[in-house]
């Protein structure tokens, strides 16, 4: 496993060319309650689709 350094700044030149929505995701996908809830609402979907109402909650839109 790779070391990381919070406190180098060369830990965060990945960052430099990110964009907003990059680091959103890296937030949001790392929110135990968003995880545990999208879990929950793909296991009792019928056809594995995000809802409305997941969506508006976690404030997401997905792209084609």
């Amino acid at each position: 496993m790779p070391e990381f350094d919070w406190r180098s700044p060369d830990s965060y030149k990945s960052l430099q060319d990110a964009e907003i929505t990059d680091i959103a995701w890296e937030c949001l996908r790392r929110n135990a309650d968003y995880r545990r809830e999208y879990e929950v609402m793909i296991a009792n979907s019928p056809n594995g689709e995000v809802t409305d109402e997941f969506r508006r909650r976690w404030g997401l839109c997905f792209r084609p």
